[in-house]
């Protein structure tokens, strides 16, 4: 029984050391096994960001009987998850995401799916939802596999049973390598409808809402369910959009040097949300997700390592 619940994909990502290294390359060089997947990367920066304060966080998903999914849960068990409903498949391997980054911006996965789809509704306990406060869905967790996308219809269900006053926070994570664009705003629109914090791109935001242009898009997507949507801006920072402020609450971001961009986003969304249980107000709140993310991407790897004090200094010292 915990606080923030996520649920879905766990992998490890193998990642080419120097940008626009083609994976076709022979004999260029590979970093890691890192633990992630979207969902895991959210949880574990909430866990982070929240052991100063009496918030639990806890994980349901899939890794394999072996050494990578041993990585995954000894990173999140070291930084406070509740990892006790993270079951291990006997039969299959442990995801895996080899990941190619280009100067462009732009990655290049190749991805062994092996346990993590395999999340499915019999792995949702109800006990475990009694002290709910905030169910956090990823599109990519409703993307992955059939039996991942119907865990996350009957958590949402079974957390709105539990707590009628749940917040349920909804990063898109859209992948339309995974799924064609109607398949995903298809399977989206049941968590959209629920939703109360939305966490999207710019292009995930206008993709939701079927319109150009993040602002309109975002002004779009109030009418859709959401009451807060906390438009992820990069190193222009985030803007968050109420139906009472429709112009939006421009947060910027800190200045950092990059040295891996992977998870920043996901990061975000966990500083974001254990900011909104703290109740601090809401440029507060993210001002620290700011700080977390921007902490992420000074940090090779999906997870860092990186702790609520640092977040707090980075913020004060700007």
């Amino acid at each position: 029984m915990v606080d923030i619940i996520s649920i879905g994909e766990l992998l490890v990502e193998i990642m080419r050391e120097k940008v626009d290294t083609p994976h076709s390359k022979i004999g260029a060089i590979y970093r890691g096994p890192y633990p992630s997947g979207a969902p895991a990367i959210f949880i574990d920066s909430a866990a982070r960001m929240a052991k100063p304060f009496n918030i639990s966080t806890g994980f349901i998903g899939v890794v394999g009987n072996d050494q990578f999914g041993e990585c995954i849960l000894h990173k999140l068990k070291r930084d406070g998850v509740d990892i006790s409903q993270i079951r291990t498949a006997s039969n299959k391997t442990t995801g895996i995401a080899f990941n190619q980054y280009n100067s462009d911006g732009s990655r290049k996965f190749i991805f062994a799916a092996g346990a993590a789809g395999d999340t499915s509704p019999d792995d949702i306990n109800p006990t475990y939802f009694e002290n709910i406060k905030n169910l956090h869905i990823m599109g990519s967790a409703l993307s992955i596999s059939e039996s991942s996308k119907e865990a996350c219809y009957k958590a949402l269900r079974i957390a709105k049973q539990k707590n009628p006053d749940v917040i349920i926070s909804f990063d898109p994570n859209l992948r339309p390598e995974m799924l064609d664009l109607d398949t995903i705003l298809k399977i989206s629109n049941p968590v959209l409808e629920q939703t109360r914090i939305l966490l999207p791109s710019g292009e995930e935001a206008e993709m939701l809402a079927g319109i150009k242009g993040e602002k309109k898009a975002c002004i779009n997507l109030l009418d859709k369910g959401p009451e807060i949507i906390a438009l992820k801006q990069g190193k222009k920072g985030c803007t968050i959009f109420l139906k009472e402020n429709e112009q939006g609450i421009k947060v910027p971001a800190y200045n950092v040097k990059e040295i891996d961009p992977t998870g920043a986003g996901d990061s975000f969304g966990g500083g974001f949300i254990v900011g909104f249980l703290k109740n601090w107000d809401l440029k507060r709140t993210a001002s620290f997700a700011n700080a977390v993310g921007a902490l992420k991407v000074q940090f090779f790897g999906p997870m860092s390592n990186t702790t609520y004090e640092e977040a707090i200094k980075l913020m004060e010292k700007d």
